[in-house]
């Protein structure tokens, strides 16, 4: 029986119907020109872009993950998002925010043509990074789409929407009927407003997501005592740290559990680490990837301001997060154990969330939650949205297809571009198979093989636009062809596989063909001043302008980088403390999280000025700096 009362379906109702009116509101602003629309005519403050990137990770489907991450593998549940890496957060907001803002460029293919140039090989390395962003584009928007399809069935059983519809359609494509209708509003209000409109929905969408994990969390810490969860757990549910295996037996108490453990190929926690570890170190020395982590970042006013804007993501993102995570898969626990095990390895774990909220959160709340969760959704299905035409409108639109379009004829491309990107996953949406399928696949094999190219292009001065084509294109090769080699191995572990033939990819195209023009790498090094191996390069740049330093900042972005991570870590693990009710870890966990704010503050806030100006000069305009080099 559907669970949503009148006032719940009027609050969701009026959430819905108030996007569509931002987006229509902010239409005329948002299409001045490709700036304002894809940036947002980079006026808006760093913490507002923070708060609405932070929304746009608060998603349907990370969400429904982590819960049932939660669930199964309790505190260890927090290094599993290590597979993004969520700790790539740190790294930008340490210095490569700084870096990659610097640039001054509208999308992350036209930042390939400040480092490239613009003659042969830097058309292809543009062409690749093309290509790989509508991959990952079409990827996210697929697992966007399956989420809030198997979100909104819980909640909307068709045997009441149906009555309603003039068409039949098959209950197994009742998720994707779902699936349709929210994207197709998420789609207006972006196409119509951009950046602005994303971001003012995603500020709202966040206080609404805030107060109701306040909410949930305060109903799990009254509804479960912690003697009861340590009786319906596991020995270790309540423990973040961990050895070779995992040792979690949940066989008298839901065996179904360690089905779905095995299933998952976490058994051997230790390794499953380790290669997280790896991984994530190395993508996050890459930098963001060009989706809309990068644009936010790139709409930011100042490269200071993109820093700034990277740490106040995981501040404001984590600790509402994992109150509403925790209080969720605690309620389930005690609460629907027993029609988990009735239901046996047949259960859909993923539907955790969706059957707490039903049964736990009560009217009106339940609409407000329901309505943050859904604008949830829309944020991240927004910003995905807004990321394919930034690149198929001004990397290629504008500048193969018709250079002298006009404002008019860039944004009429721009709205048939996001609507066709729609479609298209959509459509792909239709064959995946559940979401952590999708999300494996994204963040395992496609950025797998992204990686190795994408480090060396920030570090290494001979690595040159063909490298940086063949190390893409055997990277991308390879995450298509490794699943069907190693059907039965979870892509994490054939990664270091991937990573070596994307590396000689990337590293036998830049050794056999010529350097990149040497006044393209000395304006690159001018603009952003990356430390790694360009001294060639610094010692021409310094006999021209004297005046030039050297970034010597690697040994200090490094420390702040692993102090970065351990304060982020600390913000993920006090609020399941607090949900749970381990005051003494808690207190531990609070003071390293401020021993670590301590180092931060000195260490990184402090040098923020001599990072963004290592030759100490006068803080001038983007604009101005733009025209000297």
């Amino acid at each position: 029986m559907m669970q949503l009362e009148i006032l719940d379906l009027s609050i969701i109702g009026l959430y819905l119907l108030s996007t569509i009116l931002v987006g229509l509101w902010l239409k005329k602003q948002a299409s001045k020109n490709m700036e304002s629309y894809f940036l947002g005519g980079n006026t808006l403050p760093w913490y507002m872009l923070g708060l609405s990137n932070a929304s746009g990770m608060f998603d349907i489907s990370g969400t429904m993950w982590m819960v049932y991450l939660a669930f199964i593998y309790g505190l260890k549940s927090v290094w599993v998002p290590w597979l993004w890496p969520v700790f790539n957060q740190i790294f930008l907001m340490i210095y490569l925010s700084i870096w990659l803002r610097k640039s001054n460029v509208l999308t992350g293919a036209e930042w390939i043509r400040i480092r490239f140039g613009d003659g042969t090989s830097g058309k292809m390395s543009h062409m690749i990074v093309v290509v790989f962003a509508l991959l990952s584009v079409l990827g996210f928007l697929s697992y966007g789409f399956i989420g809030i399809g198997k979100f909104m069935e819980i909640f909307l059983p068709w045997e009441f929407v149906g009555q309603y519809v003039p068409f039949d359609i098959p209950l197994q494509y009742v998720p994707h009927f779902y699936g349709i209708v929210f994207t197709t509003i998420a789609t207006f209000y972006v196409v119509m407003g951009g950046m602005l409109s994303i971001v003012w929905t995603d500020v709202i969408q966040f206080a609404i997501m805030t107060v109701s994990a306040l909410v949930i969390a305060g109903i799990a810490m009254a509804k479960v005592s912690p003697e009861t969860l340590a009786l319906m757990t596991p020995e270790g549910w309540t423990n973040p740290f961990f050895a070779w295996e995992l040792n979690m037996d949940w066989g008298n108490l839901i065996p179904a559990v360690n089905e779905r453990i095995s299933e998952d190929g976490f058994s051997m926690f230790g390794i499953f680490f380790m290669m997280m570890l790896f991984k994530g170190f190395f993508a996050s020395m890459a930098g963001p990837a060009p989706n809309f982590d990068m644009q936010k970042i790139l709409s930011t006013k100042t490269p200071k301001e993109a820093a700034k804007m990277s740490g106040f993501v995981s501040l404001v993102l984590l600790f509402p997060r994992y109150l509403m995570i925790t209080g969720f898969a605690v309620l389930a626990i005690v609460f629907f154990s027993d029609e988990i095990n009735e239901a046996g390895i047949a259960f859909d774990f993923e539907n955790i969330l969706p059957m707490a909220i039903n049964e736990f959160v009560p009217t009106g709340l339940k609409g407000l939650l329901l309505a943050g969760l859904l604008a949830a959704f829309m944020s991240t299905f927004a910003s995905t949205v807004n990321a394919a035409p930034a690149y198929l409108v001004n990397d290629i639109y504008l500048r193969y297809i018709n250079p002298k379009a006009g404002r008019k004829s860039q944004m009429t491309a721009s709205y048939i571009i996001s609507a066709l990107v729609v479609v298209v996953s959509t459509i792909i949406g239709f064959y995946v198979k559940n979401i952590n399928s999708v999300l494996q696949w994204i963040v395992s094999a496609l950025y797998g093989g992204y990686i190795a190219a994408n480090i060396l292009k920030w570090y290494w001065w001979r690595f040159n636009g063909h490298g940086f084509f063949w190390g893409m294109a055997t990277g991308i090769a390879a995450s298509m062809v490794f699943p069907m080699l190693f059907p039965d191995i979870l892509e994490l572990y054939y990664f270091p596989l991937m990573f070596a033939v994307s590396m000689a990819g990337s590293i036998i195209g830049s050794l056999v063909t010529e350097p990149t023009d040497e006044e393209t790498l000395k304006a690159f090094y001018i603009k952003v001043r990356p430390w790694g191996f360009w001294k060639p390069i610094h010692d021409k740049v310094v006999a021209e302008n004297p005046q030039i330093r050297k970034n010597k900042d690697f040994k200090r972005d490094m420390v702040n980088v692993i102090v970065g991570i351990v304060w982020q870590s600390t913000l993920t693990i006090m609020p399941i403390y607090i949900v749970i009710k381990e005051q003494t870890s808690f207190f531990v966990t609070a003071a390293i999280c401020a021993i670590t704010v301590l180092i931060l503050k000195k260490n990184w806030w402090d040098n923020l000025e001599n990072a963004v100006n290592p030759d100490g000069e006068t803080v001038v305009k983007e604009e101005e700096k733009a025209e000297v080099i």
